[in-house]
């Protein structure tokens, strides 16, 4: 496995960490929904708000480059971009870029009473930002604030079943 794949990995585990501590469960993508932009599905059952089991799909990218603006630039593909821009989705959908150690063994340490996972993840959608002429990637400026956590993914879900957007 090279470490690119290694990152995205960790990208799931770290996602799945979240969710479930949030409350949610993590369906994972199969081929056909991967081919079209959506890595992890969250999703919360039964009645609660306008949506009945509300959905979320996530575009997961990980990255072990230094964050040190705010917002911090994200290169995206083009075709990730389209996906994630688009308007007309029945499922809300978001981009979480999963920020890494550049040392793979400061990943995650743990003791008996901590398990600590090195960095952040943050969020951003994308829905109807305007399209790009680009043809390899695109730049994207990801918020510090939007810092991928328990607290914060309730709030996004809590948008979602009141039948708004994240």
């Amino acid at each position: 496995m090279s470490v690119n794949d290694l990152k995205s990995e960790f990208s799931h585990a770290y996602v799945r960490a979240i969710a479930h501590a949030a409350g949610y469960f993590v369906q994972e993508a199969n081929r056909p929904f991967d081919g079209d932009g959506v890595d992890l599905t969250l999703l919360a059952r039964g009645p609660g708000g306008v949506v009945r089991s509300p959905r979320l799909d996530l575009q997961l990218k990980a990255t072990a480059a230094a964050v040190t603006e705010d917002p911090f630039p994200f290169e995206l593909d083009v075709k990730n971009f389209e996906e994630l821009r688009s308007e007309i989705l029945q499922v809300p959908r978001i981009l979480v870029v999963v920020i890494v150690p550049t040392d793979q063994t400061n990943w995650v340490s743990a003791t008996e009473k901590e398990l600590t996972v090195r960095h952040c993840g943050y969020w951003k959608s994308l829905r109807g930002v305007a399209a790009t002429t680009n043809t390899a990637t695109v730049r994207v400026h990801v918020q510090r604030s939007s810092c991928f956590h328990v607290s914060e993914l309730q709030a996004i879900m809590d948008r979602v079943q009141a039948g708004g957007l994240p």
